[in-house]
């Protein structure tokens, strides 16, 4: 039999749950490289996923805890987008997928993790990313440590905007 370490999971599955919204308390705390923000926009933000699908997926989310989008004014809309270009900019430049999956779950119907927040997910694809595990095993592989992937992507979305 072989064995698959991910000892990362276990927070996931078992660890201490933080009061309230996450999307609204991480970018209080002022410690981005912890929390996985990698840049800070005027309505909105960018942060990773720690719990990812794939290595490098991300989410921005507004700053204002709202649960649909249309209740964003054209300002706010505009950001996000523009930095999900940005984003996909940057992924590509430093990891090189195949292709993305790129969306929004509004609602726990829909399948929304985190219902009273929206937020635009980024999920890099490469060809062959899909494998046995997810099926057989009930696990998924993240190959590349949050850490590195944080680092690459930080150094990958800062160049980006600031190119603009």
């Amino acid at each position: 039999m072989k064995h698959l370490f991910a000892p990362w999971r276990m927070e996931y599955i078992g660890g201490q749950k933080e009061d309230g919204c996450f999307l609204c308390n991480f970018p209080r705390k002022n410690r981005d490289e912890e929390n996985l923000i990698l840049f800070r926009g005027k309505n909105s933000f960018i942060i990773m996923n720690r719990f990812p699908y794939n290595p490098g997926h991300i989410m921005i989310a507004p700053y204002k805890h709202i649960d649909s989008i249309d209740k964003l004014d054209k300002d706010e809309i505009y950001e996000i987008i523009d930095l999900c270009n940005c984003s996909v900019k940057a992924i590509k430049e430093c990891m090189r997928p195949d292709g993305f999956n790129i969306g929004m779950n509004l609602g726990k119907t829909a399948g929304a993790g985190v219902a009273d927040h929206i937020h635009l997910h980024i999920v890099p694809r490469w060809d062959g990313d899909i494998n046995f595990m997810p099926v057989l095993a009930d696990t998924k592989v993240i190959p590349e440590a949050l850490e590195k992937t944080y680092k690459k992507l930080k150094e990958a979305i800062d160049k980006v905007i600031n190119a603009i």
